[in-house]
């Protein structure tokens, strides 16, 4: 049988191979070949081509050059973006999230679940105060809740919890689906939101710090009750020029660090050096929002702030910002998939409403390995 050789669009392949990046020259020796139109790739070779740059096989044979774009808004804080905007990595990230979102809200429905009360319940004009308020009353809890956890990545995972508890999917994860080689940034996103009325998804970047994460969770907590699905980066933790954005940081902020009980705690550590660090540890939040807070109910100047927020950065560039998820392989999973997706997924297959072959498309996890996980997920594999 003769072999199929086949005709891309060579500035399409070229657009491919720039957006890439230069790791794909070595696994494609005659690229340039390709390129310049001397040689023409086999149908697999071009196929392998287009999974290793995660551009769709179609895409190759457009007739001009595609234009990506988010699916949502994007909110970014300053008007710096990455040299590549959107990356591919944000995208099949968000994407793969809307097919879970739509395999579980579809579900929900077939199940005769009513739609979460609290999804789109407030507006932007409500006060920051009542809308923290109603997260907590709906969560399950109180101003202190975080001063009662021992750790910042114990009160994270209790606020996760919380939430899934309550009707939201809540995903973390520091690269693209299991794929350990392909990270997602953080200078292009901390966090994004997908809104909807029966299964609402919240997805935190997992190489943030836990102190950013929580304020990454609670900011994202904020636009599920306003209604607004979005993507943003919130460099320095600071909202985009927003009217939406500076509404969700404001009802974080509140959530995270009331007003009340930052003003009780605020006499016994004023004249203390780590005055913010104590926040941080108190609230479980990260120095810079403790700063920052402070700032905003007129406890400290700008000048003390700014002062701080030089030292601050300074100790940032020279710690790592990668932070890895850790754990045992299936503790991981659970964070990459979200307890409340998992658990429905392992429900559904169970009960056949799922086929394996879907659940594993869904999951990322395969044979054994998914057989493995529902295991530990039922509390047999530890």
């Amino acid at each position: 049988m003769a072999t199929i050789r086949v005709s891309p669009n060579l500035k399409v392949l070229a657009w491919a191979v720039e957006r890439a990046g230069p790791e794909i020259w070595h696994k494609f020796p005659r690229l340039d070949r390709w390129l310049s139109g001397e040689d023409k790739p086999t149908l697999r070779q071009l196929e392998a081509f287009a999974k290793a740059a995660s551009v769709p096989f179609g895409y190759l044979f457009l007739p001009e050059l595609p234009k990506e774009q988010l699916p949502i808004p994007y909110f970014r804080t300053t008007q710096r973006l990455p040299e590549k905007f959107p990356s591919p990595e944000l995208l099949e990230t968000i994407y793969m999230m809307q097919r879970r979102q739509a395999w579980m809200r579809e579900y929900l429905i077939e199940q005769g679940q009513e739609p979460l009360p609290f999804v789109r319940s407030v507006s932007v004009g409500d006060y920051p105060v009542r809308v923290a308020l109603k997260i907590r009353e709906t969560l399950g809890v109180n101003v202190n809740w975080a001063n009662t956890q021992p750790t910042w990545t114990v009160a994270l995972r209790a606020l996760q919890d919380r939430a899934e508890d309550a009707g939201i999917i809540v995903v973390t994860s520091s690269i693209v689906g299991n794929n350990t080689r392909r990270k997602l940034s953080i200078e292009e996103f901390r966090g994004f939101v997908l809104v909807d009325e029966y299964a609402p998804l919240v997805f935190i970047n997992g190489n943030d710090s836990r102190a950013a994460q929580m304020f990454t969770l609670a900011h994202e907590l904020a636009h599920v009750w306003v209604g607004s699905s979005a993507a943003f980066d919130l460099q320095e933790l600071r909202p985009a020029n927003d009217r939406t954005e500076e509404f969700c940081n404001l009802v974080a902020a509140e959530f995270l660090v009331p007003a009340q009980e930052l003003q009780r705690l605020w006499p016994s550590i004023q004249k203390q050096k780590e005055r913010f660090q104590a926040i941080a540890r108190y609230f479980k939040v990260s120095e810079i929002v403790a700063a920052r807070r402070a700032l905003d109910l007129e406890l400290i100047t700008r000048d003390d702030f700014f002062a701080f927020y030089e030292e601050y950065q300074k100790h940032q560039r020279l710690a790592s910002t990668s932070r890895q998820e850790g754990g045992n392989f299936y503790s991981t999973q659970m964070l990459r998939l979200g307890r409340r997706f998992a658990e429905t997924v392992v429900r559904a297959v169970r009960e056949g409403s799922l086929l394996y072959h879907e659940a594993y498309r869904l999951t990322g996890l395969y044979g054994r390995t998914f057989e493995r996980f529902v295991e530990y997920l039922l509390g047999d594999l530890r």
